[in-house]
């Protein structure tokens, strides 16, 4: 079992707690656990850090790190490759290393917000929903491929199921 440290913005926090009357910390390391055994990995510490921002941030960060001139919902940065990530399950005990850091989450509140609405699906929903997405790209995951996007989607879908609100909303 993985010990995870979750650097939650508190911006965050207080939205979901203002928004939902919901504490979402218990949900997050759920996330995060269940994304991690489907990668087998069982280090002794993981970290991941979200933080929220506004649409002109988030904006602003698309672009200069992907090339992209419009606000996105979530943004994810990851330490390692995916090739990395797949191989943390294959090393020997000996060999693991006992702290992985995954990288970064960066959410937008603003469009969570917009989401939420055009989907129908709820703002608790669409924010745990983010994190699942997140933690997918932090582990390797990813939808530019048709394969790889039906392998994302079955892995978030398990998770937020798991966490009780399902792929499309509670």
């Amino acid at each position: 079992m993985n010990n995870i440290n979750v650097d939650l913005d508190e911006n965050l926090v207080n939205y979901i707690n203002e928004k939902c009357d919901r504490d979402i910390q218990n949900n997050v390391v759920t996330i995060i656990q269940c994304a991690l055994e489907e990668k087998k990995i069982e280090n002794e510490n993981v970290s991941i850090s979200i933080s929220a921002v506004d649409k002109e941030t988030i904006h602003k960060i698309n672009k200069e790190y992907r090339n992209v001139d419009r606000p996105t919902d979530v943004l994810s940065f990851p330490i390692f490759e995916r090739e990395e990530i797949d191989n943390f399950s294959k090393l020997d005990e000996s060999k693991k290393v006992k702290e992985i850091e995954l990288g970064d989450i960066i959410i937008c509140i603003d469009v969570l917000q917009e989401h939420a609405i055009e989907y129908g699906t709820g703002i608790l929903r669409e924010m745990l929903y983010m994190i699942t997405h997140g933690v997918c790209h932090l582990l390797g995951y990813d939808h530019e491929i048709e394969e790889e996007k039906k392998e994302m989607r079955k892995l978030e879908e398990k998770i937020l199921e798991k966490i009780g609100v399902g792929m499309y909303g509670e």
